[in-house]
């Protein structure tokens, strides 16, 4: 059998992305969605589960040697191939009716981050990228137009997310960050994956993150990078499993780094 390739991949990743569209929709400001608490005390809904295990039950169909790791289900498989599932990240958006939240695919290969779709159905927009085949967005359906972050320079001019006050503060970082945001030109929290695609937009500058596991960053790493980003763990160490984050356009990498380090 004839091993696929990257645009095969990220071909699925898209069908996937559908397909959980379709189910999240479905459920979106329903009055009997049903919403439970995890044991680490964060909530999930039944289109959370649903979704997950409808773009497992197609992986198994289509990449049966593929391995999975999902937000609700957890491992299955143990392959250099594995595939990132986040079934509804900013599932509280999702809980009190608010449209910034989406489904995030991702296949990395040998720990790489290689295809990502990040799906937002109630905002009707839809990005994506392969390694080498640049990223990309859907506004309501309609043609794919190219992304690229910003050509900004200096933190003085640059738009820093920093997610969440909170994370920042359990991760013994708030004075840093404090520190960031008096370099920059503004600063708001733009939550969860809203944040790395208005980067990769070139509609802000930086975004950090505590707190986040590889179901969080996967997807949301290559579409930054192909858009001509950088993306890495707060002390610089690349990849999706850092449980922290700093995304940027790439020239503001060092400098954003320069104030973070400890």
């Amino acid at each position: 059998m004839t091993a696929p390739t990257l645009a095969d991949d990220l071909a699925l990743a898209r069908e996937l992305a559908a397909r959980a569209d379709a189910l999240s929709l479905a459920r979106y400001r329903a009055a009997d969605l049903v919403v439970t608490t995890k044991p680490d005390s964060t909530n999930v809904t039944d289109a959370d589960r649903a979704v997950e295990q409808a773009i497992r039950a197609r992986l198994q169909q289509e990449r049966p040697e593929d391995s999975i790791l999902g937000e609700e289900f957890g491992i299955e498989g143990a392959s250099p191939r594995q595939w990132i599932i986040d079934p509804i990240d900013g599932t509280a958006n999702y809980m009190r009716g608010i449209p910034g939240w989406a489904t995030l695919i991702s296949l990395e290969i040998d720990g790489i981050a290689q295809v990502g779709v990040v799906s937002a159905p109630a905002a009707q927009k839809r990005w994506w990228a392969a390694r080498g085949a640049g990223a990309w967005l859907s506004d309501n359906g309609g043609e794919p137009r190219p992304l690229r972050v910003s050509g900004v320079s200096r933190l003085t001019d640059a738009w820093l997310s920093f997610q969440s006050l909170g994370q920042w503060d359990d991760a013994g970082y708030l004075d840093t960050l404090t520190a960031l945001s008096r370099s920059v030109w503004r600063d708001r929290a733009f939550g969860d994956s809203w944040g790395y695609m208005l980067l990769a937009e070139g509609v802000i500058d930086i975004v950090g993150e505590f707190d986040v596991k590889p179901y969080d960053l996967s997807a949301v790493i290559t579409i930054v990078e192909e858009a001509g980003g950088r993306f890495t763990g707060i002390d610089g160490t690349p990849g999706s499993h850092c449980g922290n984050s700093l995304a940027t356009n790439g020239l503001l990498h060092q400098q954003a780094l320069d104030i973070l380090a400890r």
